[in-house]
């Protein structure tokens, strides 16, 4: 059961027209015709992602009346830790003072919290644990290249948190469904900086530490990848499209939420979106839009709501909660 939810951005906002600040050449017009967008947030001087994700951890907590000793574990869904060694979940842990719980971070790019719900899900089953802390959380900003318009303008960064707790009374995941295909990983990836080529003058010279995207073939695998997963989750939950109440999809792009949905059969007026004030938040995208959906109170008790998303990996997946 996803018991309660906090999100929690960086201060600064960083907005289309922002751009021509930095000599990037494009335009409110031009970003927001192609994705959505119109702004994001961006962390400036003493905000990383354990500070973001502890802000984000602890509006949960409260919400769900747990205190940080109660957890058993925290899984942190990310792509852009704060280092590559340790987990940022443990520094969150420690932030958060949790000292019970096991602590560990999943690499799933945007599909990052719809698989840290599964595994949270599957440690219950085991018995061991009865309240876990699930995070997506993302500081792009330092991972991209600020003079790529292909990406510069499409992420943001940003937490979201979700307490988990037993499913009672019928409430809880009906249905979840995970896929990955790392025959395509070079379309969306950091070429360099890391093991196989550690960082060094030349990489930092080519820039080939930052994300690199091919952007026409992410969407139309992201498309197919997101139709399919839509899919899965409705057999799975033996549900049809209009038993569906709120659809709350990866916020990537207007244009993949759009024909997600045109394929599910859902709605616009049922799609929650937020992509235009965020930005793609990867990992953080889902779980930030399901915080701000329970804000304004769109999601009621007896409510089915289903979770789409899709990934650098390529990872994609989806889920059915009846809240």
């Amino acid at each position: 059961m996803l018991a309660a939810t906090g999100h929690a951005v960086p201060k600064r906002a960083f907005t289309n027209a922002d751009f021509a600040s930095i000599g990037v050449e494009t335009s409110d017009e031009w970003i927001r015709e192609r994705t959505g967008i119109g702004q994001r947030y961006v962390a400036g001087d003493g905000e990383n992602l354990t500070t973001i994700c502890t802000e984000a951890a602890r509006i949960a907590l409260q919400r769900a009346g747990v205190t940080a000793a109660e957890l058993d574990a925290i899984i942190l869904g990310t792509a852009s830790p704060d280092r590559l060694l340790p987990a940022t979940a443990v520094e969150v842990q420690a932030a958060l003072g949790a000292t019970r719980a096991v602590a560990f971070d999943i690499d799933a790019a945007c599909s990052g919290w719809l698989y840290g719900i599964q595994v949270a899900e599957g440690l219950m089953a085991t018995g061991g644990y009865e309240t876990i802390l699930v995070i997506g959380g993302e500081v792009l900003s330092r991972i991209i290249n600020w003079k790529d318009r292909n990406t510069c303008v499409l992420f943001g960064d940003g937490a979201g948190a979700t307490v988990v707790k037993r499913s009672t009374k019928g409430r809880g995941v009906l249905s979840a469904y995970m896929r990955s295909d790392g025959t395509l990983a070079d379309l969306l990836q950091r070429p360099k900086g890391a093991g196989s080529h550690p960082m060094d003058a030349q990489v930092l010279a080519e820039g080939s530490h930052f994300i690199t995207m091919a952007g026409r073939e992410v969407f139309k695998n992201a498309v197919r990848s997101m139709a399919d997963a839509a899919d899965r989750a409705l057999d799975g939950a033996k549900l049809s499209a209009s038993d569906i109440d709120l659809l709350i999809p990866h916020q990537a792009n207007i244009r993949i939420i759009e024909a997600t949905a045109k394929h599910a059969g859902i709605p616009m007026e049922k799609v929650y979106v937020n992509v235009d004030r965020f930005g793609n938040t990867s990992a953080a995208s889902i779980p930030i839009a399901l915080s701000e959906a329970q804000e304004q109170g769109l999601i009621k008790d007896g409510m089915h709501v289903m979770f789409v998303a899709f990934g650098a990996g390529f990872t994609w997946g989806s889920m059915v909660v009846r809240f």
